[in-house]
């Protein structure tokens, strides 16, 4: 082969090396720029269902004040109702607002806390609502999610009929 040759050949072989490094480097960020966005979009998922979970707080909530027949006490985040177990014995069921979480008590026993722990309980009010026909119970709780760079807030509404007041 003569010098001539040897030289075109080595400019080729460096300008398709760049080429390819190029061509590499662009599929490589393209590649890390969509896993970084799935990423994203799994926790942005995860942190929605959380929030959407927290829907059960009120549900388990809704089942026990339906469960009573009478509210022993009632304070802005403090529940107490008279209710029976599944012996007819009399029992006391309590939702208790302990900093940013919602403690679940039965005959004074702390039974568990109702939120999951990427859960902030931000507001939670019950009000008492008396007529002529029985009493009822508004809930309103307000959520905020923890894990994510803005928090999300979520909020929740329900009004139940003590079960001994229909």
């Amino acid at each position: 082969m003569s010098k001539k040759n040897l030289k075109t050949n080595r400019g080729v072989s460096l300008i398709e090396t760049l080429f390819y490094i190029v061509l590499f480097t662009m599929l490589s960020i393209v590649v890390i720029n969509a896993m970084i966005t799935m990423m994203k979009s799994f926790k942005e998922t995860a942190v929605q269902r959380e929030l959407a979970q927290s829907g059960t707080i009120v549900e388990i909530m809704s089942r026990e004040i339906k469960k009573a027949y009478d509210i022993s006490s009632l304070s802005s985040t403090d529940l107490v109702l008279n209710t029976k177990d599944e012996l007819n014995n009399n029992k006391t069921v309590e939702f208790v607002l302990s900093g940013s979480d919602l403690l679940f008590k039965e005959n004074n026993v702390l039974t568990g806390n109702l939120n999951v722990p990427n859960i902030t309980i931000i507001g939670l009010t019950f009000t008492q609502i008396i007529t002529t026909k029985g009493k009822a119970v508004k809930i309103t709780l307000s959520v905020r999610s923890k894990g994510d760079a803005t928090p999300n807030t979520e909020n929740f509404y329900d009004t139940i009929v003590l079960r001994g007041n229909y």
